[in-house]
Formats: structure tokens, sequence, C-alpha cells
């Protein structure tokens, strides 16, 4: 009466690799989160200093009417009849244009406005497809 009873270990080998690839998984998962999360940041620090240059920009530009209002052409401002006209740089690339009318101590604001401060060039040595189909001349 002597049974001996062989234990085998128990079957863990699906179990585990289905473990390791969840791990695998979210492990991924985990540096995809964390790469939007930095480029989120990056573009939130931008658009946060954007804003910041428009609104200087803007107080700079009401400064500028304040004295054209109290009488005063500051240094940058045209006149043509009683339409002056001035700009703000914003950025290296964009500046607050403003054309206000002043007539009889009444002020209208005829236009405030970012507009670009480079002219776009397009440019034509890009190198494009010629149209042949390469893979076929090798065969």
């Amino acid at each position: 009466m002597n049974k001996r009873k062989e234990l085998s270990p128990p079957a863990v080998g699906g179990a585990s690799l289905l473990v390791v690839f969840a791990v695998l998984c979210m492990t991924v998962f985990a540096l995809l989160s964390l790469s939007t999360v930095r480029a989120n940041r990056r573009l939130t620090q931008a658009y946060v200093q954007s804003v910041k240059d428009y609104y200087a920009a803007d107080c700079e530009a009401q400064s500028v009417l304040a004295r054209l209002r109290a009488g005063e052409q500051p240094d940058g401002v045209t006149k043509n009849g009683d339409v002056y006209s001035y700009a703000c740089a914003v950025s290296d690339s964009c500046v607050l244009e403003a054309e206000v009318r002043i007539h009889e101590g009444e002020c209208t604001i005829l236009r405030w406005q970012t507009v670009p401060s480079q002219t776009w060039e397009a440019s034509m040595d890009m190198e494009l497809w010629p149209g042949s189909e390469p893979w076929k001349e090798a065969f």
C-alpha cells in the first residue's frame, strides 16, 4: 500500500505568458502617454508665450492710442488726414497693426489686427517625383 503520488507542477506557462504580454502592453501605453503629455506641455508653453506676446503688443498699442487721444504723435505713427496708423511687434513673424480715426475729439478704431511681418515666398526648388516607376525598371 505504498503508493506514491506523483505531484506534477501546476501549469502556469500560458498564464505567465499572458501576464508578461499584459505588462509589456501597459509599459508601451505608459510610454506613449508620457510622450503625449510632453508634447502637450511644449505646445501649451508655446501657446502661453504667444498669448503673453500678443497682450504685451496690445498694451503697447493701447498706450500709443492713449497718447494719440491726448494730442501727441509718438514716433512710428503715420498720419493720413485724420487717420493714424501704427504697428507694434508681437513676435518675430507677426505684428499688431492699428488704424485709428480721431476726429473732433472722437476716436474710432478702424483696424486692430495681427498680420504677418514678412511676406511669404514660394520655394520652387523642391524635387518632385518624375513619374517613372523605378521598381519596374529593375526587372
